[in-house]
């Protein structure tokens, strides 16, 4: 590759052209045809100062100061300097769609990142290919200083860049040419920009950390999903606008930096005090994937055998000097998963190297940039001494991930947001099989029922939910359905799908779909045909419809016949019973699905199938023989819930206390989760879901224990303020107590042991049990009597919040908070942060909120998390409450309303309410500041949780009580 003009930095990072032979040779003709257009001045100042008047101007926050140049055009021809605007508002809806006349072929990126400012400076020359005839080139900008525009290859010697302005609304460049550029054609739109990288963590932005000598060490990084590449760089944002990438990236030659970018290195230039790495030409791929980093980190690597399915690769992984030594686990882990995915797909990696680097500051968990991923440290680096049981599951899941992304999302990308779920729907299901291909021992798929499934279906049954293919068209609506829908249903409804298709059918599909679209987009249609290419005898197309194109979920219904029938019966199912009295006419199949009925007898180990379509009223089930039971959605792989005649539920209950083994797992996670969630809803009595928990003192796996510990430890919330909470809180202790006994404080090498032993402790402190705090308190105790010796890290979380929920004061608070300023490992961190939020007393907690907003204590990625942290406290509940809402305008103005995170804060906060003045408060909040970006539908699962917390305290506390209180 030729770099013809190149953009170097200096100063503040003011950009400057470096002028090749050819750029000269054009200004000479530039001068001689001035003389000639001299005798049209007239003519030109008249239309300059029409430029001027139609040119729009924005803040300098949106846009800046515009310069209008051309390379082939006499200079005279060109408007002055102007300040673009914003057009007015217009009554019509806007198009935030770019027009698609424009495809752009190639980027040849030249970018320089001033780690010593903060500021950037670069040049563009895209190479797009024009298919509808156009004078006007429209592509994506945004917080960029716009400083030159150029075009080549148009056509005619006179047609030439006329004007450029900013569009801060639809985040558009608009270019506007002196003549039509005619389709068919390709030519070449060069720009040179500037921008800062400071007080952000999205786009082009800077991170730090800091060094053992207490020194900061600034990096420069980027993360462009879903729409912030046109912060980096002007580009055609959009996923379905792919290009190949010529990237050359500036770093300096002083404090041991280099760049890394999604390609391998082809060639560095030293420049003196800089140097210029050129990148590899990348393989065609979406604006979001791009990525560059401008750090000193430090990277392991090892050899990805590929056994004959592509080229032998190299796998690295980056992080800050001082943690080197934690990637070891990440290495391993990287290799077995990303192995197995080339086996699993069979379908080459077809990048040349996969890096993975982890990030001090990091908006998300991670990110898929094709061939370098990027991490927040707590998601990548892995260390014994402070690492969980927990925490090591996470590194391993996330990487799995997003190494599932490497086919779905970026060899094949879907077409549009609508269907973001193609990338993150597979990628949360797939990544349970790279982990459990490299730890079989941690049963994933079991995992995934709590983990996963329990939590969307809650969500999904509430009025605040949505389709899974959601329309979508602005940033804030497009940030926004990055959202439990689309990753945790997406998963659920793919599980289902893989079990009915059965697995070798479901990856016979997904390589057929991988090779038909590689390095194309797709829509959902897309991948269904493939399914149905196989003729498996049922319309997988019309049966996934009724999964992806409305929102919620089905109860299927049991009702006895004989002792050998059953007839099922459907209906959406809802959290809250006032929902069921609503009119939804806005489903093509009104509310109804095509379930995929599963289920298991006594009298057979093998799963009976079959088919419960939409447009059926109901489905006989004939057993060749009476059963002792039946139990239906065999580990509730189904996307449903089942309700049976209260007989039937005591019957399965009492089997569970015979031999809770007649189950499996995932059955008896299922059986709980249900009835509770029937209960909760008023559709089964009460006293059944809680007399479903006599079992428990027989149950010794993780999983169930996960779905009862949870709801065990919810009551307790909810119950808090009425007069039956000492009555429950004495069952609940006593219910966990021989678990709590039997699990014990100390850690072994079993990984869902471990994991059970960390639920346990946590819920049996939650509910106050008093052996769990005593022991919480003496650990704690000896812990701050010598920080250096701390707790095993699998219930170092347990006990810095119950120690200082039990015994916490203003001298250990203070002590721990140093700790926590001092710390530099992100998950014990993580930890400390945790346990600051237990302390009783109010005067503390709303010290603790004030100090977060200072992101030089908690990083501005970790500042929601802490608050939620706060409000999960009874006490700090009102405290962050308040101060939320008196601070929105500073909240907003720090982290704007397209941050998804700053929408989801809300019903965090409030998901406890349950009160009519609790409610009123929210809805007054709301109309207060009714624009809430990415948080609108945040907004509307937030009210709708409180209205089910009322109804539920309505529905069901007499009940409780009546259980509580009986003989």
């Amino acid at each position: 590759m030729i770099i013809t003009a190149k953009v170097v930095s200096i100063g503040l990072g003011l950009a400057l052209t470096a002028f090749t032979v050819s750029t000269i040779v054009l200004a000479v003709q530039k001068t001689n045809l001035q003389n000639e257009l001299n005798e049209t001045k007239e003519k030109l100042d008249l239309l300059e100062e029409a430029l001027k008047t139609t040119t729009t101007t924005t803040t300098s926050t949106t846009s800046t100061t515009t310069t209008t140049t051309t390379t082939q055009a006499p200079p005279s021809t060109d408007p002055e300097p102007t300040t673009p605007t914003t057009p007015a508002p217009s009554p019509q809806p806007i198009n935030y769609r770019l027009p698609g006349n424009l495809l752009p072929i190639n980027y040849d990126l030249y970018l320089h990142p001033d780690v010593g400012t903060g500021n950037f400076s670069g040049q563009v020359n895209i190479r797009i290919s024009c298919v509808e005839t156009t004078n006007t080139i429209i592509l994506h900008s945004l917080y960029m200083t716009i400083t030159n525009v150029y075009v080549t290859g148009v056509g005619s010697s006179t047609n030439y860049v006329k004007n450029y302005s900013l569009d801060s609304v639809r985040e558009f460049l608009i270019i506007e040419m002196a003549e039509e550029i005619v389709a068919p054609r390709n030519f070449t739109l060069g720009i040179l920009f500037e921008g800062n990288m400071d007080a952000k963590i999205i786009g082009l932005y800077s991170s730090s950390y800091t060094k053992p000598d207490n020194t900061k060490k600034w990096i420069a990084t980027s993360k462009f999903e879903p729409t912030y590449a046109r912060q980096a760089f002007p580009c055609f944002d959009e996923p379905a606008m792919k290009a190949t990438y010529e990237i050359t990236l500036v770093y300096p030659n002083e404090g041991g930096y280099h760049a890394l970018s999604n390609m391998d290195v082809m060639q560095e230039v030293n420049q003196g005090t800089h140097t210029e790495v050129y990148f590899t030409k990348s393989v065609p791929m979406s604006t979001y994937l791009a990525c560059f980093i401008i750090s000193d980190f430090q990277s392991k690597g090892v050899t990805i055998d590929t056994k004959g399915i592509g080229e032998e690769f190299q796998m690295r992984v980056f992080a800050t000097p001082e943690q080197l030594d934690k990637v070891d686990f990440a290495v391993e882990v990287g290799k077995g998963v990303i192995e197995y995915y080339v086996q699993y797909f069979q379908i080459p990696y077809p990048l040349p190297k996969l890096d993975m680097a982890a990030i001090p500051d990091f908006v998300s968990g991670a990110m898929e940039h094709w061939g370098l991923v990027t991490y927040r440290e707590t998601a990548l680096l892995y260390d014994e001494k402070v690492s969980s049981t927990a925490n090591k599951q996470r590194v391993a899941s996330v990487i799995a991930h997003e190494f599932a992304h490497m086919w779905f999302g970026n060899l094949v990308t879907m077409m549009w947001w609508n269907d973001l779920w193609l990338n993150e729907g597979f990628a949360s299901y797939i990544e349970n099989k790279g982990v459990e291909a490299v730890f079989p021992e941690w049963k994933m798929r079991d995992q995934f029922i709590t983990g996963t499934l329990h939590g969307v279906l809650s969500l999904d049954a509430t009025l605040g939910s949505h389709p899974i293919v959601q329309k979508v068209e602005n940033p804030d609506q497009i940030t926004e359905i990055f959202d439990t829908i689309t990753y945790s249903k997406g998963s659920s409804i793919i599980r289902m799908l893989e079990d009915f298709l059965g697995s070798d059918n479901f990856e016979h599909a997904v390589t057929n779909y991988l090779n038909e679209f590689k390095y194309k987009n797709a829509v959902t249609d897309d991948f269904l045909t493939e399914i149905d290419k196989l003729n498996l005898g049922f319309d997988v197309k019309a049966i996934m419809r009724t999964w992806t194109e409305q929102m919620g979920l089905p109860v299927v219904e049991v009702e006895q016949i004989s002792a050998t029938q059953y007839k099922l019966t459907q209906k959406r199912f809802f959290s809250n019973p006032d929902d069921y009295n609503g009119v939804y006419d806005d489903s093509p199949f009104d509310y109804k699905w095509s379930i995929p009925i599963t289920y298991k007898t006594s009298a057979s180990s093998d799963v009976q199938r079959v088919w419960f379509y939409y447009d059926q009223n109901a489905v006989t089930i004939n057993l060749p023989s009476a059963v002792e039971w039946i139990k239906f959605n065999f580990d509730q792989v189904g996307y449903y819930r089942v309700n049976y005649p209260i007989s039937m539920w005591e019957n399965l209950a009492n089997k569970l206390i015979e031999n809770p083994n007649v189950f499996s797992v995932g059955d008896r996670a299922c059986l709980l989760n249900d009835a509770f969630s029937l209960a909760d809803s008023t559709q089964l009595a009460y006293d059944m879901a809680l007399d479903m928990t006599k079992y428990l003192g027989k149950e010794d796996q993780y999983v169930p224990w996960s779905v009862a510990a949870s709801k065990l430890t919810s009551l307790k919330r909810t119950l808090m303020y009425t007069d039956v909470f000492v009555h429950y809180n004495s069952y609940a202790r006593e219910l966990i107590e021989p678990i709590y006994q039997s699990v014990g404080w100390n850690v072994g090498e079993d990984h869902l042991q471990n994991r059970l032993r960390v639920t346990i402790l946590g819920a049996a402190c939650s509910l106050g049990l008093p052996a769990c705090l005593n022991q919480a308190s003496a650990e704690f105790d000896k812990w701050l009597a010598n920080p250096s010796t701390r707790p095993h890290p699998d219930v170092r979380e347990t006990v810095y919040y119950y120690g200082m929920l039990n015994s916490g004061n203003e001298e250990n608070w203070n002590q721990m908070w140093n700790l926590f300023v001092s710390e530099t490992d992100a998950s014990e961190k993580s930890k400390l942060m945790y346990g600051l939020a237990a302390v009783q007393e109010p005067w503390i907690l709303s010290r603790y909120v004030q100090l977060a907003w200072d992101d030089s204590y908690v990083r501005g990625q970790d500042y929601f998390t802490c608050l939620q942290y706060i409000a999960a406290n009874p006490i700090g509940e009102p405290i962050v409450w308040d101060y939320v809402r008196e601070n929105w305008l500073n909240l907003v103005e720090r982290f704007g309303l397209n941050e998804r995170y700053l929408g989801s804060m809300i019903p965090s906060i409030t998901s406890r309410f349950s009160t009519q003045t609790k409610l009123e408060e929210m809805q007054y909040f709301f109309a207060k500041y009714p624009e809430a970006g990415a948080g609108t539908a945040a907004r509307v699962r937030a009210l709708e949780t409180v209205k089910n917390n009322i109804a539920w305290l309505d529905n069901n506390l007499d009940l409780v009580r009546q259980w509580l209180l009986k003989p």
